[in-house]
């Protein structure tokens, strides 16, 4: 779920060296925090959310196939 996460938001930002995933494993939820450069922000949460929506459904539908819960976070 990290990879795939960190390979979306390399993709949208303009600087993607200051991309940083981590990812906090719990019993059946994971929380996997997103951090990008301050002026990339806007890109990765998008129009009124939408980009940010976006990649929550994508994670959603990846851990729901390895029967986990996963819980995307951007930190500002």
């Amino acid at each position: 779920m990290k990879g795939l996460i960190e390979y979306i938001a390399k993709s949208l930002v303009d600087s993607p060296d200051e991309v940083v995933v981590s990812e906090v494993h719990g019993e059946r939820t994971s929380v996997i925090e997103l951090r990008v450069a301050k002026e990339d922000l806007g890109k990765v949460i998008g129009k009124q959310g939408r980009t940010a929506r976006a990649m929550r459904t994508i994670l959603s539908a990846a851990s729901t196939k390895i029967r986990k819960r996963s819980v995307l976070e951007i930190i500002e």
